[in-house]
């Protein structure tokens, strides 16, 4: 019998497929191995990367979890109570048979949908993927496990506590952009017309952390350049394709010791908003306790003020000279 081709080649043969995006063609000619065998260790490969990975990198969250992401959102994003950043990416694919217009995105092209949930250190603390590129990121987000367990459930969510400098319980909070509903748990901006100093002030401290799902979607996609075209497989074989470059960008994050240099331009990132969501009124209370905080002795930074175009107010100034 000929001999099996070993696991460290298959390993190889997909990381090099995703780092690449190089067509089964190309892997063909460069390793000698069947273009339907390359197709077969793939699927199988990144289906195992995923089984592997996804405990030790991305398990599911917890109450301690939370409380980590909220360290990290406190230290380095300046906004307290925040438990993830979340956004959705569309992921190019090649219009599956049959489907419709069920794939195809406002953005004229055909896609499935990366929910992601992101911490201050651009990794991924939870995803949900293989909905519709037609669906809106609002309706993703309440139809996937994220909306399901933690934003309605909330069973994992830590209790609410004060901020810091306060007495007043506050829940924790994820940010969003415009695209996502105002819930008690999910925060979005301000909308931009009608804009006083203080929803200023909220909305760039919220864009601030908010920028780092983005910056993390931006780092998996220039080390993983299969998200750079459309991704030639089956609906089946792009979730598992993703799933795995998600756990593998986390452990890569987790294990690395270099430095990205996308983590120094994260506020390059553009982002794409949709419009206004639905508002509740436990989520416009939340959103105006977190303003009143931006904007008191406690909570406020000297320089949010020219970052969001506001004069400061001449009691802070007096006190910051």
């Amino acid at each position: 019998m000929r001999r099996s081709i070993s696991a460290e080649e298959r390993l190889l043969i997909t990381l090099r497929f995703l780092a690449t995006g190089e067509s089964y063609t190309s892997l063909h000619l460069q390793f000698r191995v069947g273009k339907s065998t390359i197709s077969l260790i793939v699927r199988c490969t990144c289906a195992v990367i995923w089984q592997k990975l996804q405990p030790i990198v991305m398990p599911c969250p917890t109450e301690e979890t939370w409380l980590q992401v909220a360290a990290g959102f406190q230290s380095v994003a300046n906004f307290p109570n925040c438990i993830g950043a979340v956004d959705g990416k569309h992921v190019r694919v090649l219009k599956p048979p049959r489907s419709g217009s069920r794939f195809f995105n406002y953005k004229k092209y055909f896609s499935v949908v990366l929910m992601a949930v992101a911490d201050a250190h651009y990794k991924f603390v939870a995803i949900d993927v293989g909905a519709y590129g037609s669906s809106g990121d609002s309706r993703v987000l309440q139809s996937s496990q994220i909306g399901l367990q933690i934003l309605q459930d909330g069973g994992t969510l830590p209790a609410p506590r004060p901020l810091p400098g306060s007495t007043h319980p506050v829940p924790f909070v994820m940010v969003s952009d415009e695209a996502f509903p105002l819930k008690t748990n999910l925060l979005h901006p301000y909308p931009r017309r009608a804009l006083d100093d203080r929803r200023r002030i909220f909305n760039y401290r919220l864009s601030r952390a908010r920028k780092y799902v983005e910056c993390t979607f931006g780092i998996m996609c220039s080390q993983w350049r299969i998200f750079h075209t459309a991704i030639q497989l089956d609906t089946e074989t792009v979730d598992t394709v993703i799933k795995a470059c998600c756990v593998l960008h986390n452990y890569v994050r987790e294990y690395s010791t270099e430095v990205d240099e996308e983590s120094q331009l994260s506020e390059l990132i553009a982002v794409d908003n949709l419009g206004q969501g639905r508002q509740s009124i436990s989520g416009v209370r939340v959103r105006e306790t977190f303003t009143d905080y931006f904007m008191s002795p406690e909570g406020a930074v000297h320089w949010q003020y020219s970052c969001a175009g506001v004069e400061q107010p001449e009691q802070q100034r007096r006190s910051n000279t």
